[in-house]
């Protein structure tokens, strides 16, 4: 059985690729590789914004694992404008799919990027993987495998949060683990 941790990153100073984290966050991204030493992961796969790669570097270091950057992994992008009503945009686009806004991409585009890293995971010769990105493509991410996950459940994401995937067969199960 393989095993996928899919871990939303910690707080942080913003939503632009190279915001970094609060303190909180820095405190918070300690914790979680307290929180995941003990599992025997055997990889890490990062979005490379600077607030995911941050989050995952404790428990790389104390591992002697490198994280691994993948462009794949980086926030969806919901438009190329700022949006005042980007909640209910954000919204419709759980409830359809292929619904993409001005300079964004669709659920389903930013859902098959995810889940090529996640095969991709599952190809290689590791068992026990951590994957980090953000809430919007996290929640597709868990939308593909289990249909019933939408706005609400993005909406209840923390920072930073875990979800265990366990792969016996094509379709996990999947666990939230973390608790803040």
């Amino acid at each position: 059985m393989k095993t996928i941790f899919v871990v939303r990153h910690c707080q942080a100073e913003g939503q632009e690729p190279g915001a970094g984290l609060t303190e909180q966050g820095v405190r918070q991204a300690e914790a979680l590789a307290e929180f995941l030493f003990d599992k025997k992961i055997d990889a890490i796969i990062s979005s490379p914004y600077e607030r995911a790669y941050r989050t995952i570097q404790p428990l790389a270091g104390r591992l002697g694992i490198e994280a691994v950057l993948d462009e794949r992994l980086a926030e969806r992008v919901l438009s190329s404008r700022n949006q005042p009503e980007w909640r209910n945009m954000l919204r419709r686009t759980f409830e359809d799919l292929d619904l993409s806004f001005e300079g964004g991409e669709s659920s389903r585009t930013a859902m098959g990027r995810a889940l090529d890293v996640v095969k991709d995971a599952l190809e290689s010769g590791n068992h026990q993987i951590v994957i980090v990105s953000h809430g919007n493509l996290i929640s597709l991410l868990l939308k593909h495998f289990d249909d019933t996950i939408g706005f609400d459940e993005w909406e209840a994401l923390s920072n930073p949060d875990v979800f265990r995937l366990a792969f016996s067969e094509e379709k996990p199960v999947i666990q939230r683990i973390w608790t803040d």
